[in-house]
């Protein structure tokens, strides 16, 4: 079973940048989209990020132009990059790998970190 664990998340004031990592605990083919989603207190649970396993990325409406998925196959890692955040991206953020295409909303999570937090203050 692999294992994924994010890190990164913090504190930031609005208008600030923070890069979130998911690191795997074994290799992970490039058959598997990789994925980020975040749920906000009171929130619906939002995927924002897919990474898929042709290169494609999508993101979703609220993030688009400022957040950037990428992905170190060597290292096992794939990143968020998150700039120009704002209050609205308050939330626990996760990643998840799930085998083939990553279709909109993620379900079958083959793998998924247990998330890390990104609070974003005025």
């Amino acid at each position: 079973q692999v294992h994924l664990a994010e890190s990164g998340g913090g504190s930031v004031q609005a208008g600030g940048s923070l890069n979130l990592s998911c690191t795997a605990s074994a290799h992970i083919s490039r058959d598997f989209c990789m994925g980020w989603f975040r749920q906000g207190p009171g929130k619906q649970r939002e995927d924002v990020a897919y990474l898929q396993k042709n290169g494609r990325e999508w993101y979703s409406d609220s993030v688009k132009g400022r957040f950037t998925i990428s992905r170190d196959y060597a290292k096992n890692i794939f990143y968020l990059q998150t700039n120009s955040l704002n209050l609205e991206d308050t939330a626990m953020y996760y990643c998840a790998a799930e085998y083939g295409w990553c279709r909109r909303p993620l379900t079958k999570l083959d793998h998924q970190g247990k998330g890390t937090q990104v609070t974003v203050v005025p």
